[in-house]
């Protein structure tokens, strides 16, 4: 019933989520003592070696297949290994991101001056971006210039391990949380009345989102953030990042898309939609290894209309 407080876990499903979360705090903790070259080179092992044998290689290979129709199979294959490789690394490299800063030398940040204006301006924005190289940088960066800023993410099922993880994020500068569904929302505007900003990935499949074109094929996309920003007058304020050699990155503050006001609310919206779709795809042709591809991005006609392998 709307309202209730959310039922409390059982003794069994309790103990499971302890243990899980002792398991989850014990990898963390090893992957620390690791240091970061090691712990990237350790989670980028592993997937390299366990993704390509899961039924999600699959899904990997059929969205490589959407988005470079045209590519040669043996290269689409080699495209898919050096994917896992490289989301193997941004899992182990979460662990580390207190030590991946720009004091330590490992971030470089193209667009600084625009995150400083941002921070002194008298307006808020809504960050967007999508699952590029190790995404958890770009909060990191914009909290580091100053920025008050809501972000959001998708809460752990095991309420054990979610601490771990916010307490984590906490290192890096990340306190203000609007969670993905529920109450999320609703922090998200009070951030903004509150004059901060707010950030959110839009790269991934939301179905009831208006549908625009992504590689060419339909896809439906949340239209969160451009209902934030028409509602407060305000900018997207698109941000990247790329994987560089020996566990660095370089974020990019790219310029701001202002959404166009016709007085067509759903037009105005759908447009600011295409418009992060084609920068996600634009940095996603750019470097394709960096991006999330284990997702099930397009809709399912899309897949069903693939051509059979040759």
């Amino acid at each position: 019933m709307p309202g209730e407080a959310p039922r409390a876990p059982g003794l069994r499903q309790d103990l499971i989520w302890r243990l899980e979360a002792v398991g989850f705090a014990g990898l963390t903790a090893l992957l620390r003592l690791m240091g970061v070259e090691r712990a990237s080179d350790f989670g980028g092992w592993l997937l390299k070696t366990l993704g390509p044998r899961t039924g999600t290689h699959r899904t990997v290979l059929r969205n490589l297949r959407i988005a470079f129709p045209d590519m040669d199979p043996a290269a689409r294959e080699r495209l898919a290994l050096e994917s896992w490789e490289r989301t193997g690394r941004t899992f182990a490299e979460t662990t580390q991101l207190d030590r991946i800063t720009m004091a330590s030398g490992r971030l470089e940040v193209v667009g600084l001056e625009r995150l400083e204006a941002i921070r002194d301006g008298d307006r808020p924005v809504v960050f967007v971006s999508g699952h590029l190289a190790c995404f958890e940088t770009m909060p990191a960066v914009i909290l580091a210039a100053g920025i008050p800023c809501q972000i959001t993410y998708r809460a752990a099922n095991n309420p054990y391990v979610d601490a771990q993880i916010r307490r984590a994020r906490a290192r890096y500068g990340v306190r203000l949380f609007a969670p993905k569904g529920g109450d999320g929302a609703r922090e998200l505007l009070g951030g903004l009345e509150r004059g901060e900003s707010v950030a959110l990935m839009n790269d991934q499949k939301f179905s009831d989102g208006p549908e625009v074109t992504f590689f060419g094929n339909p896809v439906n996309a949340a239209p969160g953030p451009s209902r934030l920003a028409l509602r407060f007058g305000t900018v997207l304020q698109p941000m990247s990042v790329v994987r560089l050699p020996g566990v660095r990155f370089r974020v990019t503050a790219h310029e701001p898309i202002a959404l166009e006001r016709t007085g067509d609310r759903s037009v105005d919206i759908a447009r600011g939609v295409q418009a992060v779709t084609a920068f996600v795809e634009a940095r996603v042709r750019e470097v394709p290894e960096d991006w999330f591809w284990v997702h099930k991005r397009w809709p399912d006609k899309v897949y069903a209309a693939l051509p059979p392998e040759p």
